[in-house]
């Protein structure tokens, strides 16, 4: 059985899709793009990018019940992996013990010309 989860503290989904699907004791949470909520803008440096799109999915997970320490996996989409660190770093603010696993891939191009998107796996 699954459960569609959403919350006007993360964009709406720009496509056929969900934020954040709830299966069980899992909750999948869709790709999410670097736009702060409040003011659909999206800031310009990896670092905020990162930012924003870990806080939508701590909200996402949050209007389900669930934290950011239930994560289990995350796969970090971006457009340059040449500024992998940058991303890296803030990403460990999130996550500075016990961390998910991970998977990051550069891609060509992302939606809205994003150039982190973040997507997510929490269990509880």
């Amino acid at each position: 059985m699954k459960e569609i989860v959403s919350t006007d503290k993360a964009p709406k989904a720009i496509g056929p899709y969900s934020q954040a699907v709830k299966s069980g004791n899992f909750i999948f949470v869709s790709g999410q793009l670097p736009i702060d909520p409040s003011n659909q803008q999206m800031p310009q440096t990896v670092s905020e990018q990162t930012e924003i799109c870990i806080k939508n999915i701590k909200n996402i997970l949050e209007s389900a019940g669930f934290s950011i320490k239930d994560i289990v996996k995350t796969t970090v989409f971006m457009t340059d992996l040449s500024k992998f660190n940058e991303m890296n770093s803030k990403y460990a603010e999130f996550f500075d013990s016990n961390p998910p696993a991970r998977a990051t891939v550069e891609v060509k191009a992302l939606p809205k010309g994003a150039t982190v998107e973040i997507e997510a796996i929490a269990v509880k």
